[in-house]
């Protein structure tokens, strides 16, 4: 982008750092220069050269937080070439949280414009017992932040999934840790993951996970989700449900199933 000036601008600026020279006068009416303690930093000005060498702003910028660094990619087409440095726009990203790394690029240049403590997350792997609520007590954040985060409506959700992304609840957790830029296909979220089990693989980051088929382990699931609401007549979440109190086995979750609608017309509740 260029400066954001006009040419007539460009003139008087010049004109006020380059004053013409003047009839002889009186030394009591000699124009004085302004002093160099009040003058203007600015591109334009050719006695602040260094502002235009770009190793120069690449240490000046390395200092700079996020909305100073969107300030100054206004400024030229230099400024903005510097400014845009994933290498520097990444170290001012995970400067406040005194991050130690953020591995991987993100899918969109606009993911580094905020840098609040929501594009972080902690990845849990779902373990048997699992609950939102115990999700909440263990971390210290609310059941709804969780199911937010995870594009949940439901609290049975929580089943038809192998993770959890979790919100940060004390920000003391990210110093000197090690965060992965992550799309969760699940979430429709990308955020700086932080795993607390260790390395993720490949597929954890991506969601790349597939059998012989091809077919991802979430397109699998849905596929199976799928045929079980259908033949039990319910919706997603009530199949889910039954799927998980099966242990994942679609025929015990649909014997569970009509065991419980035997029970509800023996009752006369159904």
């Amino acid at each position: 982008m260029g400066c954001c000036c006009d040419e007539d601008d460009d003139v008087e600026i010049l004109r006020h750092l380059h004053p013409s020279p003047t009839v002889q006068s009186p030394p009591q009416q000699q124009p004085t220069l302004p002093d160099s303690s009040t003058a203007v930093l600015s591109p334009m000005n050719s006695h602040f050269f260094a502002l235009s060498c770009r190793d120069i702003l690449r240490l000046i910028f390395e200092k700079l937080s996020i909305p100073d660094l969107a300030r100054s990619s206004c400024v030229s087409r230099l400024w903005n070439s510097v400014a845009s440095d994933q290498e520097i726009v990444s170290g001012a990203f995970k400067a406040p949280w005194k991050v130690k790394d953020v591995i991987g690029k993100p899918s969109s240049g606009s993911f580094w414009r905020d840098n609040c403590l929501g594009k972080f997350a902690i990845s849990h792997r779902i373990l048997r017992g699992d609950s939102l609520a115990s999700l909440a007590v263990k971390y210290s954040v609310q059941v709804i932040d969780i199911k937010r985060l995870n594009n949940m409506m439901s609290d049975h959700g929580i089943y038809s999934r192998e993770r959890l992304l979790i919100p940060i609840g004390n920000p003391n957790i990210l110093i000197n840790s090690i965060c992965y830029i992550e799309m969760d296909a699940i979430a429709k979220r990308e955020v700086a993951t932080l795993y607390l089990d260790g390395i993720p693989t490949t597929h954890h980051l991506y969601g790349r996970e597939t059998n012989d088929q091809g077919m991802s382990s979430v397109q699998v699931k849905k596929r199976v989700l799928h045929s079980l609401s259908r033949s039990m007549m319910v919706d997603d979440e009530t199949a889910q449900y039954y799927l998980s109190i099966s242990d994942g086995d679609p025929r015990a979750a649909l014997t569970e199933f009509a065991e419980d609608i035997r029970w509800e017309r023996h009752m006369g509740m159904a």
